[in-house]
């Protein structure tokens, strides 16, 4: 159970934290925002990207674009696409819409777009399509290892 398993990761970090779990699912930051009453920055998009034959996972506020051309300098050579539905689920063990930047099924690099320095809290998805996790940037660069870089176009 992807929801059990990011639980028990986070438990680790902050015995404190708690995914919000919802009655329906959120399909986009707009939508999530909306159900939470917060601004669509504030909930964290997780995009896993490929370039050549590396992988990468890039997390920003709801409300930004990711750069490409700073996702190739991140991966390195190849042509920058964003990873098939399977090559999600295979590398993060999340479906797509659900993407969380912890609790991996790959260890990936993680890259944390500064924009989402904006918001005290944050909300990354939790495993699950109904599911949210609120976090500040401190808190979840821990938890990832990440790297916080400018990403925006």
């Amino acid at each position: 159970m992807p929801l059990e398993r990011v639980k028990s990761f986070i438990k680790k970090f902050d015995e404190t934290l708690e995914p919000i779990v919802l009655n329906e699912e959120m399909h986009t930051s707009e939508a999530a925002a909306r159900m939470l009453g917060v601004e669509t920055g504030q909930i964290a998009k997780s995009i896993l990207f490929k370039c050549g034959s590396e992988f990468g996972l890039f997390v920003a506020a709801g409300d930004v674009r990711i750069d490409p051309k700073k996702v190739k300098q991140q991966l390195g050579p190849g042509k920058v696409k964003m990873a098939s539905a399977e090559e999600v689920l295979e590398m993060t063990g999340f479906q797509p819409g659900a993407v969380c930047p912890y609790a991996l099924a790959a260890n990936l690099p993680i890259y944390l777009d500064e924009s989402l320095a904006r918001f005290d809290t944050v909300y990354t998805a939790a495993g699950i399509p109904e599911s949210l996790l609120p976090v500040s940037l401190d808190v979840l660069k821990d938890m990832t290892g990440g790297t916080v870089i400018n990403l925006q176009k």
